[in-house]
């Protein structure tokens, strides 16, 4: 691709992507529940086969396990075995929008029917990027549990030596009622990419990070910034939660510490955001609760 007008028309040829649907299949074991709990400092003992889980958990089973002779150089299974040949070389995700009606039980079988939703073209001040929308619907004892459409990034890859774009810092709401610190360590972005069994290597491989996409640093994973966004607003919650929106605004880094911070629910709905070191904003949420 040498054109704009190229890289268009390569888009436009994945369309026969959109609407279609694979399964994946998970006994949302006890073990790997346990992992999770203590991965987030929850007393592993605690879970008990039968019980229900957190709403939001859904995110963490259901992982892509590809083959790894269909691992590409990125970690990442090669373009085309589960997702569009998307002709651009870096992936990240965006953000998500979440519906949610019930929750995964442990020791109870459950699907998730993956589903390519959307993939859009976008050219902008940074270059070439596509948008890659997903529609994960999680199933279990034939209910429909949670509805996740997450999206995710492709981007062109930096010149080699030059640092890679990002998007100019915004200032976090000044509103909130909380701010809780969580150190973004190796060991627990390394446990959630292994409980998510995602082997991205700018997660935990400094030298690719730095020397192939350009970041300054290994990159906190955005599944790990949003999860730890939703344990501290829900210790406040008014309510059951019932959705949610996300949208992840500029990296992290690994060895950073993240500011959880919230302003006070109202009318059953409550904003939350994530800032870095410097007090950036670096991602924002709105959560809906059940009357």
């Amino acid at each position: 691709m040498t054109t704009d007008a190229e890289f268009e028309a390569a888009i436009a040829g994945l369309q026969d992507w959109v609407g279609r649907e694979r399964i994946v299949e998970d006994e949302i074991g006890l073990s790997s529940a346990r992992r999770i709990a203590g991965m987030l400092d929850i007393d592993p003992a605690s879970l008990k086969q039968g019980d229900e889980l957190p709403p939001h958990w859904f995110t963490m089973f259901f992982p892509d396990i590809a083959k790894q002779s269909d691992i590409g150089p990125d970690g990442h299974p090669n373009k085309g075995v589960f997702l569009p040949p998307i002709p651009l070389p870096r992936r990240m995700g965006a953000g998500r929008r979440v519906t949610i009606d019930g929750a995964l039980r442990i020791g109870q079988p459950a699907i998730k029917r993956a589903i390519v939703a959307q993939v859009l073209p976008k050219i902008g001040r940074t270059g070439r990027m596509a948008i890659l929308t997903m529609r994960h619907v999680i199933e279990t004892a034939d209910q429909v549990i949670a509805v996740d459409e997450f999206d995710a990034m492709y981007r062109e890859a930096p010149p080699p030596g030059q640092a890679s774009p990002q998007t100019p810092p915004v200032a976090a709401p000044t509103n909130g009622i909380y701010a809780d610190k969580v150190l973004l360590s190796s060991p627990l972005v390394f446990r959630y990419s292994s409980v998510t069994w995602n082997a991205h290597r700018i997660h935990y491989d400094a030298d690719y990070a730095r020397d192939e996409e350009g970041y300054p640093a290994t990159v906190q994973n955005g599944g790990l910034t949003m999860q730890l966004m939703l344990d501290a607003a829900l210790k406040r919650a008014p309510g059951r939660l019932k959705g949610f929106t996300a949208r992840l605004a500029r990296p992290l880094w690994v060895g950073d510490t993240v500011t959880l911070c919230g302003a006070a629910p109202a009318d059953g709905r409550m904003e939350c955001w994530a800032t870095d070191k410097d007090g950036h904003l670096c991602a924002k949420m709105e959560l809906e609760f059940a009357a």
